[in-house]
């Protein structure tokens, strides 16, 4: 084990500062990464003030990491010291079970044990930490490659982010010919406008915020409708083939679901505090589906580096320091953010 520095909560009220915890050594098939950023997602502060209800303190968020490796340990034949990789949301799995063995181990059978906060280490059978944090040790069957053309810092994202979209942009098989909305400009959303749109989707984006028009159409939006103007909306009836609602607040769904064609599909990838009401008449009516998606499995996650890669893809990001984050998870409440903060983790040394 080694000390590492990091910066976490000690309680749902507590802010987040500056702590030590220990990381295990680099095992066989492990690498040691110096962490060069980290995205700020809005699961870090759920996590962070246990709103899902499954936090242990101290708690040290962070699942969007990118950095170079400093050590691989003897096994490992995909790494060597420098390379620019970086980790997502899990760090582990079963590596067992039907979803792990299809390379979806975002489903796997034993949950979240394997996430990259808040899960449980099978080495050690301590809390997982996530990214806050100077070094990561990781096994390299969960470490990704990052493109070199990509900015480092604006790529962190795409690793919750930039996956969380681009899995069901994929499964649902969004691209010419079909036509896919994406509900909020935010963190995530704004990262479906880009994937949709460079998939050859005709790509419609429907916010709250006159205010967000004009960045929705400089992202890719082929439109942009207000979703409060009921007229707007219903030109729209009928005549989706995916929409991908990306609002991590409480918000009513039954608009959106008017506007699916027959055999449409309408995916959750937001995860509000609170259970959404949904009304199943819209869905029983045109043979609708409400469905839901997690992530990506790391095979997956790959593939969407290297999409990002080819098509020059990165998230819009604001970048702060560590101390700063308590700010930024004020203002990310407030959606006050174009579109995701990214942690400078040079500064954590400050």
């Amino acid at each position: 084990m080694f000390v590492c520095t990091g910066y976490g909560t000690q309680s749902p009220t507590a802010p987040l500062e500056p702590l030590t915890f220990n990381r295990r050594d680099v095992g066989e098939n492990d690498v040691e990464i110096d962490i060069l950023y980290c995205g700020v997602c809005h699961s870090d502060l759920h996590f962070a003030r246990d709103e899902w209800h499954f936090t242990k303190y101290p708690a040290v968020p962070g699942h969007e990491i990118v950095g170079r490796i400093k050590r691989v340990g003897a096994g490992v034949r995909k790494y060597k010291a420098g390379d620019l990789v970086g980790v997502g949301c899990l760090v582990d799995s079963c590596r067992t079970c039907p979803s792990c063995q299809e390379g979806l181990e975002q489903y796997c059978d034993a949950g979240m044990a394997g996430g990259t906060y808040g899960g449980i280490e099978r080495q050690t059978g301590e809390p997982t930490k996530g990214g806050y944090s100077e070094k990561i040790v990781v096994d390299e069957k969960y470490v990704l490659r990052i493109p070199d053309n990509l900015d480092p810092a604006a790529a962190a994202p795409l690793l919750c982010a930039g996956i969380t979209l681009y899995s069901p942009l994929r499964h649902w098989q969004a691209g010419p010919g079909k036509k896919v909305g994406i509900i909020g400009l935010g963190g995530l959303g704004h990262m479906g406008v880009k994937l949709a749109h460079a998939m050859g989707a005709h790509t419609v984006l429907f916010t709250t915020s006159p205010g967000k028009v004009e960045d929705g159409r400089k992202l890719g939006a082929d439109e942009v409708i207000i979703s409060k103007n009921a007229a707007d909306m219903a030109l729209h009836n009928n005549s989706f083939d995916l929409i991908i609602d990306a609002v991590s607040a409480s918000h009513d769904l039954e608009p959106y679901f008017a506007l699916l064609k027959r055999e449409g599909t309408m995916v959750q990838v937001g995860a509000p505090e609170h259970p959404l009401p949904i009304n199943v008449f819209p869905l029983l009516l045109k043979r609708r589906n409400f469905s839901g998606s997690l992530i990506g499995g790391i095979r997956e996650t790959q593939e969407m580096l290297d999409f990002c890669g080819q098509h020059n893809i990165t998230a819009e990001i604001e970048l702060i320091s560590m101390n700063y984050i308590n700010e930024a998870y004020e203002r990310m409440l407030k959606s006050d953010v174009k579109y995701r903060f990214c942690i400078d983790m040079n500064t954590l040394k400050a």
